[in-house]
């Protein structure tokens, strides 16, 4: 199973250089224990750092646009079967997912289709794939996804099951073998020999010209800039395709999708969480290892505003067949419970708002020493103040379905 390039949060700054942050990240989350409270909590906030956020703001929104067809609701489907033995049911997968879809929607599963979609869409499938085997994705939670879509009409050629980098696709279980007509994609490539400093060779992800090989898979015209500028070492250069304050998005996700479904995992992030909005935001665009100290909250909720993503997420499916509630957001064994839940909802600020309280609940009945300083919650507010989301516990409707 391969290490994964960590996404460090702003409680993750204790000194420990990226290179270095990257190599640990395979030690079974030893380091990334975060359920201390943080002695920084109490410090003052920062001036907010100058992004081209109000840009996106000014560019008109779709009927689609967040917080979608069904703002402030989640449905949160729980099943005690659904895992058995380590393995996913997929017809109770399958069932589960479709209850839910037709408690958000109230019309059945197969007349929720054309509420989202038209056949000839192109659809992406955002899934998280980090922690592969433990805590990643899973292939039922997609599968039972795509037989809807197909069901319905939508064309396997029209499916894309995507995340940032290629090479950890595979590794969760996304294969043309078992996905087959489904086209499976990264956004970029990796060298894992040389961001771990296993080797200096920096042919693979370096070409002639001295860029990096996966720069044509973005695109230059629409990007997310901040007034941060990134590390100019070779490692940071290989996972981040790009230094500089730009950080752009993805092709596939600005020239060839027209629809996204967004299935992230039910996981900590220290004392926050790393879950539907967070698999969107550091998954759509290159250069984000800049950002997590000094924006960390802020990038879930900015880079959503953008139309490549704001227009086009028209559902998420929260996989929490199986929940990790403290070491993330790395996978940690230890960490790890069979949870049988599935959230489905249109606005993921919603469900991440309904899935932080959950988390705090799970990691306070475990023992974790829990921070609750509005610093981890407050980007919840900043987006429904940017028009983004509903959240807030008067405002959002949380439906409860036990089988």
């Amino acid at each position: 199973m391969r290490n994964a390039p960590v996404e460090r949060t702003a409680e993750d700054s204790n000194g420990c250089d990226r290179r270095s942050f990257l190599k640990a990240a395979g030690i079974a989350g030893a380091a990334l224990v975060l359920g201390r409270p943080d002695s920084r909590a109490q410090n003052p906030a920062p001036e907010r750092i100058a992004t081209n956020v109000a840009d996106a703001l000014n560019i008109p929104r779709t009927r689609f646009s967040l917080p979608g067809l069904f703002p402030g609701r989640v449905v949160e489907a729980r099943a005690a079967d659904v895992i058995a033995g380590g393995r996913s049911d997929t017809a109770q997968v399958r069932l589960l997912f479709e209850k839910g879809l037709e408690a958000l929607t109230g019309r059945s599963a197969d007349a929720s289709f054309g509420l989202f979609f038209s056949p000839d869409d192109v659809v992406g499938i955002k899934v998280n794939p980090v922690g592969a085997g433990l805590i990643s994705t899973r292939p039922e939670t997609v599968e039972a996804v795509i037989a809807w879509l197909a069901r319905n009409g939508l064309p396997k050629s029209n499916i894309v099951i995507w995340d940032r980098f290629d090479y950890m696709l595979a590794d969760a279980g996304f294969t043309p073998e078992r996905f087959p007509g489904v086209s499976i994609e990264g956004l970029q490539t990796m060298d894992e020999a040389a961001a771990e400093g296993k080797s200096a060779d920096n042919s693979r992800w370096r070409g002639p010209d001295g860029k990096h090989v996966s720069a044509g898979r973005f695109d230059p015209d629409r990007y997310y800039w901040a007034d941060v500028e990134a590390e100019k070492d070779n490692a940071t250069l290989n996972q981040h395709v790009f230094n500089g304050r730009h950080s752009f998005f993805g092709k596939l996700v600005t020239s060839r999708l027209t629809k996204i479904i967004n299935i992230p995992v039910f996981k900590n992030c220290g004392n926050g969480i790393s879950m539907a909005t967070k698999n969107l935001a550091y998954g759509s665009i290159c250069n984000t290892g800049r950002l997590h100290k000094p924006l960390f909250f802020d990038v879930c909720v900015e880079v959503l505003a953008f139309p490549e993503i704001r227009d086009k997420l028209v559902l998420n499916v929260t996989d929490g067949l199986k929940g990790q509630y403290d070491g993330g957001p790395s996978a940690a064994a230890q960490f790890i419970w069979p949870f049988n839940t599935l959230f489905l909802g249109t606005d993921p600020f919603t469900m991440d708002s309904v899935c932080h309280g959950i988390m705090i609940a799970k990691r306070k009945a475990m023992g974790v020493a829990v921070n609750e300083h509005p610093r981890f919650t407050d980007y919840f507010r900043y987006a429904e103040r940017l028009g983004l989301g509903v959240t807030g516990p008067q405002k959002v409707q949380h439906i409860r379905l036990e089988s």
